[in-house]
């Protein structure tokens, strides 16, 4: 009797130990197959001006912030390949020595402010909604949360608020109506690191300001460049 309770107690043992190993069997499986990268993220940014008309300078520091989420849709069974589409808002300033006004008539102005003039400040900033699409490539699994990522691709921009601000000893101009500004932005992204830490690059394709916005005659074809730190947030 003793060995029989024994042998029916041995046999519910191992089939509750068979039954675990097929329950995390079969949820380890469902993990690798709904495994995605959706991630939070932010960058902090050190803004460049490029294809900058004759004498215009960059002074002091520009810097940009971004915010954002993208969605992580693997395309591979290895779920190491992606595409992400994104949302999010940035915040850009750029100090530099083109002034930007208007004339009484409501005429805009664009100026190369010259050493001799005497002014404290001059910049710009921008404000964007953007929407990141990128072509995604990474080492991680669903397990391992500390890996290789390498992140390309497109990323369209609206901004939907400008100030343009000049200052000097008794006069302050502030501009935030310019039709020559142009406020779509599409531009290329890349981004490599590992971890939490990854370096971000940025080149905007169209100009800042439309082909109306010019200089003694020329076109100001002013472009924007970003490098920077981008962090990202399971």
């Amino acid at each position: 009797m003793k060995r029989l309770s024994l042998l029916i107690f041995l046999s519910f043992t191992a089939l509750s130990l068979a039954q675990d190993s097929l329950v995390t069997t079969i949820d380890t499986a469902s993990v690798y197959q709904k495994y995605r990268e959706d991630q939070f993220y932010l960058g902090l940014t050190f803004n460049l001006l490029t294809n900058k008309p004759e004498a215009m300078e960059q002074n002091g520091f520009s810097g940009g912030l971004q915010f954002g989420f993208i969605r992580d849709m693997p395309i591979n069974k290895q779920r190491n390949w992606a595409i992400g589409v994104g949302a999010g808002i940035s915040m850009n300033t750029y100090n530099q020595n083109l002034f930007v006004g208007e004339t009484t008539s409501e005429e805009s102005i664009f100026q190369i402010i010259d050493d001799q003039t005497d002014y404290n400040k001059n910049w710009f900033t921008t404000y964007l909604v953007e929407a990141p699409i990128q072509l995604r490539w990474r080492t991680s699994t669903a397990t391992d949360y500390k890996f290789w990522r390498i992140y390309t691709g497109l990323q369209l921009g609206y901004v939907y608020a400008y100030k343009f601000y000049f200052e000097q000893p008794g006069n302050a101009v502030t501009q935030t109506n310019v039709p020559e500004f142009d406020r779509y932005r599409m531009g290329l992204t890349f981004t490599f690191g590992y971890d939490t830490f990854n370096f971000y690059f940025y080149y905007n394709l169209n100009p800042i300001f439309k082909d109306s916005a010019q200089i003694d005659g020329s076109p100001i074809e002013l472009n924007s460049l970003k490098l920077g730190l981008m962090f990202y947030i399971l």
